[in-house]
């Protein structure tokens, strides 16, 4: 009886954290992640990388996709630190890209081939151009409106 109990005790807890994740759970922002990297583009959310991917990316931000994103040291070190708290699981994507990551992929599907090459998005990199709480670090379902 009471292993019944436990077993559908941790399959209810495990439920309701997948459906959180789903509907737009998001970690507690860090000032500085949202100032520093949000000055550039979107303030990707933390578990949408690895934290191997994480640590890549911050390890050389002299270089970051073309542009010098140098920090001084304290915050590097808070951002980095965050960023491997908060990190996602799973393998690092190609070249360390959310955009080309196994979850990005398969919550993209729907938008079709064409839909990042319109002139009002631009990229699969530009998420505030559909969601449209992105600069708040929330990419919830129903907050997308997909611009022609």
């Amino acid at each position: 009886m009471i292993k019944t109990w436990i077993t559908t005790a941790a399959l209810a807890l495990s439920a309701l954290s997948a459906l959180a994740d789903e509907h737009g759970s998001r970690t507690p922002p860090l000032p500085a992640y949202q100032s520093e990297c949000g000055s550039c583009h979107v303030a990707f959310p933390a578990r949408g990388l690895p934290a191997s991917s994480w640590q890549h990316l911050m390890g050389g931000l002299g270089k970051h996709y073309g542009t010098d994103a140098s920090l001084d040291a304290p915050t590097a070190k808070a951002i980095g630190d965050w960023l491997q708290a908060n990190a996602g699981r799973g393998d690092p994507p190609p070249e360390d890209r959310m955009t080309r990551s196994r979850w990005f992929v398969r919550e993209h599907d729907e938008a079709g081939p064409g839909v990042f090459q319109r002139a009002s998005i631009k990229s699969a990199s530009n998420c505030a151009a559909c969601h449209t709480r992105a600069a708040e670090g929330s990419f919830r379902e129903r907050e997308i409106r997909i611009p022609k």
